[in-house]
Formats: C-alpha cells, structure tokens, sequence
C-alpha cells in the first residue's frame, strides 16, 4: 500500500491544483485543517483530495464560491473520502464529459507514484485513462483518477474489472433506456420540444441520485446476504481485514 499523508505540494500536484489554490480554499473553510507532524508540517489524507475535486467540480457547474461554501456545510463533519466521492460523481453526472490530456510525467505526478504497464491497463479498464497513439500521452478524466489509483492496491484481475464493468453498462443502459420510455410515454409532448428538452435537464441530476442511492442500499442488502467467510478465509481474492499479505508480495495478483 501506499502512503496516503500528503504535504501541501504533494495534495496541490494530486488534485491538479496550484498549492496557492489549496491555501485559497483552506482559507475560506472549504478544506479542513491538515495533521500536522513533525517539524509543523501539514500532513493532507484522502479525504482532502476528493474534497478538493469536488470543489473544482462544483466550480465547472458554475456555482460561486459562497454557494459551494453552503453546499460543504450542509455535509456531515464526518464524511469520508468515499462519501465525497459519490457528491462528486452526482454533481458530474450531468455535465459534459471532460477528459485532460496529459503524459506519463504527469500522469504519474497526478497518481503520486509511479505506474506501469500493468497499472495503466487496470486504469484503462476502469475507464479511468484512455490511451493514445502516442505511448507516452493519455486522456485522463481527473476527477476520479485519484479513485482509480486507489483501487490498484485491491486484488483484482483486469479480467474482474473488465467482466464488472461490462454487467454495469448492461444494467446501466437498461435503465436509462426504460426511463427514457416511461418518459416519452408519460410525460413528453412532442409539440414543446424545447420545455421538454429543459424538464428533461431539471430532471437528470434527480434521477441520477435516485439510481446511486438505489443501487447504494441494493448493494447493502447483497452484501449482507453474503455468508461470513471464517477467520483467514479470502473471498474471491480478497483478504479479510488485517490479514497479512504474502512474504515480500505486491498485494495485486499478476494480471
């Protein structure tokens, strides 16, 4: 595993973001404080990281900094890194998509640790990266880069990640197709286009939550349906908490 504290200018180059950025938004009580160590210096964690890109995804929304100071407050004082990372992808979730295209320098500046071929194949899997024609050189979606890099330390094949996403697109397109039908049935008029293309607007970032929060507690439920697997077990490759990893292991099975 890697570390996860960050000094300033490590957090500032993971985000994307200049460190005068980060001081801006601590300032305005949009970042909570670091841990600070040894020597006084402010040790940043996970959850600053996917606050910072939440930040900057409300900005690309549009919404001043006062209504994204609102918008924080109303978050529990307690949310976790995963927790912001769904507020990121819901508020994302009906914007454009935007992607950056940056090298492997970069790349790797933004992952703060280095990747190889077989790392890069998991982030293309994942949809994180996409390749180019030039090997050096990827678009990159920024805002959940830093997910997929912490998702590389969990035992999965890209074979499991691949057969995983392809049962999301499944269902995922499923749904939006049977949507789109309930709404063509029930609400559309065809003689008020443009109402239509604006209620449709209004109505995506609801129905977006409204699927995250249903597929939230479906997952719950099947994860309690799950047996409990007895001390020492592993389940489908994973290794029970606290568990120790293989002498002198890499935690990843070879892909």
């Amino acid at each position: 595993m890697h570390r996860t504290a960050l000094t300033i200018d490590e957090l500032a180059a993971r985000a994307g973001v200049t460190v005068r950025t980060v001081r801006f938004y601590s300032a305005r009580g949009l970042l909570p404080p670091p841990e600070i160590g040894p020597r006084r210096v402010g040790h940043y964690g996970p959850g600053h990281l996917s606050r910072l890109a939440l930040i900057e995804e409300l900005q690309h929304q549009g919404l001043t900094l006062a209504a994204i100071e609102r918008y924080l407050q109303q978050l529990p004082a307690d949310i976790s890194a995963h927790d912001l990372a769904i507020h990121r992808a819901l508020v994302a979730s009906w914007l454009p998509e935007g992607t950056e295209e940056i090298d492997r320098e970069q790349l790797e500046r933004r992952a703060g640790r280095p990747l190889d071929d077989a790392d890069l194949d998991r982030l293309a899997a994942m949809d994180v990266l996409e390749r180019t024609e030039d090997p050096d050189a990827f678009r990159v979606d920024p805002g959940i880069l830093h997910l997929g890099v912490r998702l590389l330390d969990v035992p999965f094949r890209v074979e499991t990640v691949l057969a995983a996403r392809a049962v999301m697109l499944e269902h995922a397109r499923a749904a939006a197709h049977e949507l789109g039908r309930i709404f063509l049935d029930e609400v559309w008029e065809p003689e008020r286009p443009e109402r239509m293309r604006s209620l449709s607007a209004q109505m995506q970032p609801l129905v977006v939550q409204a699927l995250v929060t249903t597929f939230q507690r479906s997952l719950k439920e099947e994860l309690r349906a799950w047996p409990a697997p007895k001390p020492g077990q592993e389940r489908d490759g994973i290794r029970e908490e606290g568990e120790a990893a293989d002498p002198g292991g890499d935690p990843r099975p070879p892909s």
